[in-house]
């Protein structure tokens, strides 16, 4: 097939190359080769329609944040069986990320370590290239966060001057006050800080004259008691559903012999954040009593632990380090993995 032909030498080398480069080549070559990788998109598809947060998803399966932060590849990512996206993290102000390196594969844990910082071209850019190139064809989710250079004083009016010239495009905003690589970001889960940037991002939407779903993503490394704090600000300020889980700061799980590699700073994601993934999300859904929809993220690297996300109170479940060290066979093993199970 077309994608394992040319697009998998270059993805799937991430143990033995640079994963920065191999993940910014894959991307650009998806987003040259967006019509030809559709014409073979009835190769992946799984349909299990399913109606979350208002509307109709083709199945439950997406791509998590991170993949494609600029937008670059729309076309491609429907295609290759996803049935929604997601793009970003984004912010008010271009920025070029952390040094490098800054993106460490560690293939023995099944497991990617990053401190890429939000880079990314910048929301207006994104915005252009949206209206230019039009939206994928399944529901697009726009990750928004804060600007490195941005006080957290005045984070509130980043993510509004996001969220504004974003609007337009988003089928449902993230939050993304849970990254662990942008100095101080976390602070923003705390009850007053998230309450003030919920208050002003829902009357933001308000005054554009729509109602987008907006929806939080939590980090895994939160106790209860303050991720507690934190559902009942998102309950009592609208928000439509959780995203969960960012990365992790902690290494458990990681295997002994890349144990070294492990202490680099940044969020670790893969394997080893599979069983706190699923403790979270049942705990958001317990905590709630299932008002508040749950896209399951982290650690996802078959059907089964799709499955498991789903049995914890996930709606959906997205898809980010088992694809890019597995492939897009993951997505319709997945996708086809969980087919039928209630919603």
């Amino acid at each position: 097939m077309l994608f394992d032909r040319i697009v998998r030498p270059s993805l799937y080398r991430l143990a033995y190359h640079d994963p920065e480069v191999a993940h910014e080549r894959t991307v650009a070559l998806l987003g040259r080769l967006g019509s030809a990788v559709a014409a073979v998109a009835p190769l992946y598809r799984t349909d299990d329609p399913v109606t979350v947060l208002g509307m109709r998803f083709p199945h439950r399966v997406g791509l998590a944040a991170g993949m494609d932060k600029n937008g670059r590849a729309l076309a491609a990512w429907p295609a290759l069986g996803f049935g929604f996206v997601e793009v970003g993290t984004v912010t008010r102000h271009p920025q070029p990320g952390n040094p490098k390196p800054r993106l460490f594969s560690l293939p023995a844990s099944d497991a990617v370590l990053n401190r890429m910082g939000f880079n990314n071209d910048g929301a207006a850019a994104l915005a252009e290239r949206l209206a230019t190139d039009g939206k994928p064809p399944v529901p697009l989710g726009i990750s928004i966060g804060k600007s490195k250079v941005t006080p957290l004083a005045e984070a509130v009016e980043d993510y509004r001057w996001s969220l504004r010239i974003l609007h337009p495009y988003a089928d449902y905003f993230a939050i993304n006050v849970s990254s662990p690589n942008t100095p101080g970001l976390r602070a923003l889960q705390d009850r007053t800080a998230l309450a003030e940037l919920l208050a002003e991002l829902r009357a933001t939407g308000a005054e554009l004259g729509g109602d987008t779903p907006l929806l939080v993503k939590v980090a895994p490394d939160l106790t209860d008691h303050a991720l507690a704090e934190l559902l009942e600000v998102c309950l009592d300020h609208g928000v439509a559903g959780i995203i969960a889980t960012n990365t992790t700061l902690a290494r458990t799980g990681v295997d002994p012999a890349e144990a070294a590699l492990a202490t680099e700073a940044g969020g670790l994601s893969g394997r080893p954040l599979t069983p706190r993934s699923v403790e979270v999300v049942r705990f958001v859904h317990e905590q709630t009593g299932g008002r508040l929809p749950i896209i399951g993220v982290g650690g996802i690297l078959g059907p089964d632990d799709a499955r498991r996300m789903l049995d914890a109170g996930a709606s959906l479940v997205q898809l980010y380090t088992g694809f890019a060290l597995h492939g897009p066979g993951l997505v319709r093993r997945v996708s086809r993995g969980i087919a039928g199970r209630p919603c």
